[in-house]
C-alpha cells in the first residue's frame, strides 16, 4: 500500500514540531519505522518497479 504525498509530508511535520524520534512517530501513526526513514530520505512515492513480470 502506498501512503499520499500530503500524508507523508504531515508525518514528517508532525515529526519535526513534537521532536519525536522515529520510533514514537510510528507508533503514534500506526506505521513502520522503516518507512519513515525511507520517506525521510525519499519522500515520493515510486511509481515504478524495477522487476520483470512473472507469469
Amino acid at each position: 500500500m502506498t501512503y499520499p504525498l500530503k500524508f507523508r509530508q504531515h508525518v514528517l511535520a508532525i515529526k519535526e514540531q513534537e521532536k519525536l524520534t522515529y520510533a514514537q512517530t510510528a507508533t503514534r501513526f500506526c506505521i513502520g519505522t522503516a518507512s519513515l526513514m525511507r520517506w525521510a530520505k525519499r519522500i515520493e512515492p515510486c511509481l515504478t518497479r524495477d522487476k520483470p513480470a512473472s507469469k
